[in-house]
């Protein structure tokens, strides 16, 4: 691996109607976390249930997990709530950033929160441009990637959804879902 004053962190955006956004970044969350990287999680909206990559994350000693906000958001029957959970976690993201500690930093679930305005596009990614070391991968998933985010990104990759079973009426499916 090399070391850090020689990699070139990459920004990496995942966006999009369709399925497999954060299935993508947990694919380069463990790929890091094999080759020894140090990865931090850090989930905006999942809440507290417990998903199957969060269970594989456990087996790694080199990635520390975060699952936190309130559920589904888009249910809310708390914006204000919502709003200041979204801005701790926000904090917590960029505590993590700023240590130093971490290679990788995956913001989950974010672009829904910028999306909603919780907290503008101009501030994540003037935070990013601004504090990020230059050696540091930073992942951010959801739909609704703030325009500002996505022009500062070296990767943007769009899911498209083609079909989906949930609207053959299966609910979200251990093993493919969570």
């Amino acid at each position: 691996m090399k070391p850090r004053e020689r990699r070139k962190g990459l920004i990496v955006v995942n966006m999009g109607e369709g399925k497999g956004k954060s299935s993508s970044a947990f694919g380069m969350v463990f790929r890091a976390a094999a080759w020894g990287m140090k990865v931090c999680v850090v989930q905006f909206i999942k809440g507290k249930w417990k998903t199957g990559e969060q269970k594989a994350a456990e087996r790694f000693e080199n990635i520390e997990w975060h699952a936190l906000g309130d559920g589904f958001t888009w249910d809310t029957q708390n914006p204000e709530q919502d709003i200041a959970t979204s801005r701790e976690i926000w904090e917590l993201c960029k505590a993590k950033l700023r240590s130093g500690e971490f290679d990788m930093l995956l913001i989950d679930e974010i672009n829904y929160v910028t999306g909603y305005g919780w907290i503008p596009g101009e501030e994540v990614a003037g935070f990013l441009r601004e504090e990020r070391p230059d050696w540091m991968h930073v992942i951010l998933t959801g739909r609704n990637a703030a325009d500002e985010v996505i022009e500062l990104a070296d990767t943007v990759t769009e899911m498209r959804m083609v079909k989906h079973a949930f609207e053959k009426g299966i609910p979200a499916t251990q093993g493919i879902e969570f």
